[in-house]
């Protein structure tokens, strides 16, 4: 029998942050007497651990009020924040009529109405952005580059109709790779030995950050030629990828950005008893100050 499921690794700060933006919204329209009078919103709040078994668990459980969820009345979900997991999920929960939102689900795949009727989400589809980096890169006289892609829903989608795009705008393509997360080792080498010896010294990359970084390592390991970077917003936004200096000067679209009064004041308002609620916010606080949690109420036992 396989193991049981189970999250390992480093907490994703900025997953966490989106969690945190969504719990704001959700306690302004409750305490606002304007927005939705009489009624209140309730929550919970799953971690999908970037993984799919995992996304799909979470749901059934939603699904059918068993063990997961306290009343089993789930109205809807927000989520996931990756297009193969939310494909994932929206299979489930489709066929009850469960409406789904997802704010960083960019598939183009997933605009189709007949196979997901009840999908939404709040970002544009990636036929926008494939578009935008085909004429990002001729506007800059690049005709001969690279591509690599994960090997998931959002990298075959998002690179198939890039590379649509580029052959209208007579850009060549040298390479086309692919790979996942849970490949071999030996197959992540092999996609980076292909960037090293290519005479393209463009690369597109339309991956996730979690793939993307996994990359990057191998790529640090033995020092490679110059290469330019086209990012697609998943990766190219995130500061992360800043720890990679040959990865500087990387360029691609970032969604718009806007202030929302009072959510930085909500994000800082971390006691260690509020802390202390929440198993995530626990683990967070520990990662990111090197200390550790003891029983709610007390203060911190920094190391």
């Amino acid at each position: 029998m396989p193991e049981p499921l189970s999250c390992a690794g480093s907490i994703n700060s900025r997953g966490l942050r989106f969690s945190r933006a969504m719990v704001f919204a959700i306690e302004q329209i409750n305490n606002s007497t304007e927005l939705l009078p009489g009624i209140k919103l309730g929550y919970e709040i799953y971690d999908s651990c970037s993984s799919v078994s995992v996304a799909g668990d979470w749901t059934r459980c939603l699904n059918t009020g068993d063990k997961c969820s306290q009343s089993g009345m789930v109205m809807g979900v927000v989520g996931a924040s990756g297009s193969t997991r939310s494909i994932s999920m929206s299979h489930i929960i489709g066929p009850f009529n469960i409406p789904q939102v997802s704010y960083f689900a960019t598939c183009a795949c997933l605009s189709d109405k007949q196979q997901y009727p009840s999908f939404f989400r709040t970002i544009p589809s990636d036929q926008f952005q494939a578009d935008a980096l085909a004429k990002l890169v001729k506007h800059f006289g690049w005709t001969w580059i690279g591509a690599v892609r994960a090997d998931s829903d959002y990298g075959n989608n998002g690179m198939a109709s890039f590379l649509h795009a580029a052959s209208k705008e007579g850009i060549c393509v040298e390479y086309s790779e692919s790979f996942y997360r849970t490949h071999p080792r030996s197959r992540i080498e092999r996609v980076a030995d292909v960037i090293r010896r290519s005479t393209a010294k463009v690369v597109v990359a339309f991956i996730s950050t979690a793939d993307m970084r996994i990359l990057l390592e191998e790529l640090s390991r033995k020092p490679s030629p110059p290469r330019q970077w086209i990012g697609s917003e998943a990766w190219v936004t995130d500061p992360d990828m800043l720890r990679f200096s040959f990865c500087a000067g990387a360029i691609g679209f970032g969604i718009e950005k806007s202030v929302i009064p009072g959510l930085r004041d909500f994000l800082l308002d971390l006691s260690p008893s509020k802390v202390a609620d929440s198993p995530l916010l626990t683990m967070f606080w520990e990662e990111a100050f090197n200390c550790r949690l003891p029983v709610k109420d007390q203060t911190p036992d920094f190391d």
